[in-house]
């Protein structure tokens, strides 16, 4: 049994053959999807999703880094809307994203400590969001971290040191198709982080594995990420599989 943690399987992206899709990943082992959020354009097609397959699909709410701009405190209302409406597994995907640009930077911030807070409040873990922002990120992290606060650092794609200070900090490192790829020393760094720090996700429809590197992912894809993670550990796929299960039970509580 696998769990992909991250991916967007709401999207427009599946808007022809999401029940074949949902399909096809819990005939390839995957029996839980975790569904982060956008914003509050995103909210209306995750949760119609989560309530026609409530067994398999289980979604977070959040504020995405990039569709922070100037109404962003009003995105946070629509959050704390939901909130209190519904049950959610987590808060995110949230974080800091500088690649695009650095316009809304400290906006980033504030939605991202805002959201934090949030989570510590109502006991729910996070999904971070990092993209040329290590350092702020960790920053905020790190001086909110009370020993309540825990979650996953999404897509990670950074150095041995960058790991290590994350698993220091209580979170979990999110591994997506980027372990696959040819260009990428992500093995090599995680072969020196214990297996109990990562979780599984695909990221989808977004950042496919090889063999199915610049097709539209999804989550049946995620074997491919399973057993990469397997061949670098040297472990059996399913000594890997029940590791990294059990490691998002826990933190989501499914």
């Amino acid at each position: 049994m696998l769990i992909d943690t991250h991916s967007h399987i709401y999207s427009e992206d599946f808007i022809h053959d999401r029940d074949e899709a949902l399909k096809r990943a819990d005939e390839s082992g995957v029996k839980k999807i975790i569904l982060p959020n956008i914003d509050s354009g995103s909210i209306k097609h995750m949760l119609d999703l989560a309530g026609a397959y409530p067994n398999l699909c289980f979604p977070l709410i959040g504020l995405h880094p990039t569709s922070v701009e100037e109404d962003y405190e009003e995105e946070l209302e629509a959050i704390e809307y939901w909130l209190q409406r519904r049950k959610f597994y987590g808060i995110g995907e949230i974080g800091i994203d500088l690649y695009w640009e650095s316009k809304y930077e400290q906006e980033q911030k504030e939605a991202f400590r805002y959201q934090i807070r949030l989570a510590k409040k109502l006991n729910l873990p996070i999904v971070v969001h990092v993209r040329k922002s290590f350092d702020p990120t960790y920053e905020i992290i790190k001086e909110e971290q009370d020993g309540t606060l825990r979650g996953i650092f999404h897509c990670f794609s950074g150095t041995v040191e960058e790991a290590q200070k994350i698993t220091e900090l209580g979170f979990l490192l999110g591994i997506g198709g980027v372990v696959t790829f040819k260009n990428s020393d992500l093995d090599e760094v995680i072969k020196e982080i214990d297996p109990h720090h990562l979780v599984l996700e695909t990221d989808s429809p977004y950042l496919a594995p090889v063999p199915k590197r610049g097709k539209r992912n999804e989550s049946s894809y995620l074997i491919h990420v399973a057993q990469k993670v397997a061949d670098v550990y040297r472990l059996p796929l399913t000594r890997i599989a029940e590791i990294t299960t059990t490691n998002a039970r826990n933190l989501f509580g499914i």
